[in-house]
């Protein structure tokens, strides 16, 4: 399925007629309104028959017709890997790279960060860029979404642990500050604007996706090429930590990285996944 969240944080899923189906009373009454969406993937295997049942009979809102949001606006952790591509980390770290300057580590090496969880926006939002001396560019990525609690995960065993997948945007400010810090403004984690579930996925080693500019293709690669792979970034991941249901984690960026500027619209494709269009707009 296709799910998401609409207008006032209702949950809804893409019907097979087009329309967004309501699914917001599958979850408890009382649940905050920013957490329906970890309430219902914590619940999908009771939940997910209900939901499908729904997408079949259809008669929802058209999708014209619903203002679409962060699929998943309050996720308990954000976890991201850095330079996860062999050609990203050469342009990163290269003669005339980012930051030739510095040594960037090595695939061998175990790496990981945590994103603030409100850097998220969803599709009716925009990149809010905070200051006009400084760079921030775009970095495409696949979001993964855990379904269930995960802890020493084996790699083998790790894509059992994935409710879904979403396109991903990591905003990034070059500089020298802390990586956490320069990747954790508010808009910075633009995704959406649905979540496919893993079951319509079938091989998410393999995921075809381009990032466009202003229609200008800047990045293009595919999640096989990935020095960590899905799977194997969830055993790493849930060696050191507790995943939780909702949790997201951003793969990583391929070569192509680039600044981006206010005015601009930067256009995020996943075929298997989705589109994610988020406008670049100056911080008021």
């Amino acid at each position: 399925m296709r799910l998401c969240v609409f207008n006032d944080q209702r949950l809804g899923g893409l019907a097979d007629d087009g329309t967004v189906v309501d699914l917001t009373d599958l979850v408890p009454e009382h649940t905050h309104a920013e957490d329906r969406m970890n309430a219902l993937i914590s619940g999908w295997d009771s939940l997910q028959a209900a939901a499908a049942e729904r997408a079949a009979a259809g008669g929802g809102i058209p999708e014209a017709e619903v203002t679409l949001r962060a699929p998943q606006p309050r996720p308990r952790n954000l976890f991201a890997a850095p330079v996860n591509y062999h050609k990203h980390q050469q342009e990163m770290g290269g003669e005339n790279g980012v930051y030739a300057d510095r040594k960037i580590l090595t695939a061998e090496v175990r790496k990981g960060f945590l994103k603030a969880v409100t850097s998220v926006v969803g599709p009716d939002g925009a990149i809010e860029l905070p200051w006009e001396d400084r760079r921030f560019d775009h970095e495409a990525e696949i979001g993964v979404i855990i379904g269930k609690t995960a802890s020493r995960v084996s790699a083998e065993d790790a894509l059992d642990y994935v409710f879904g997948y979403t396109p991903l945007l990591d905003i990034t400010l070059r500089g020298e500050e802390d990586r956490s810090f320069r990747k954790s403004f508010d808009t910075f984690t633009p995704i959406g604007p649905y979540i496919v579930t893993a079951d319509e996925v079938p091989d998410p080693e393999n995921l075809d996706f381009w990032l466009t500019v202003d229609g200008e293709e800047r990045q293009r690669s595919n999640t096989s090429y990935l020095i960590y792979g899905i799977a194997k970034l969830i055993e790493v991941y849930s060696e050191v930590m507790t995943l939780q249901p909702g949790d997201i984690i951003a793969t990583g960026t391929p070569e192509g990285v680039g600044q981006i500027l206010p005015g601009e619209t930067v256009v995020l494709t996943i075929p298997e996944v989705g589109e994610l269009t988020m406008p670049v707009v100056a911080r008021a």
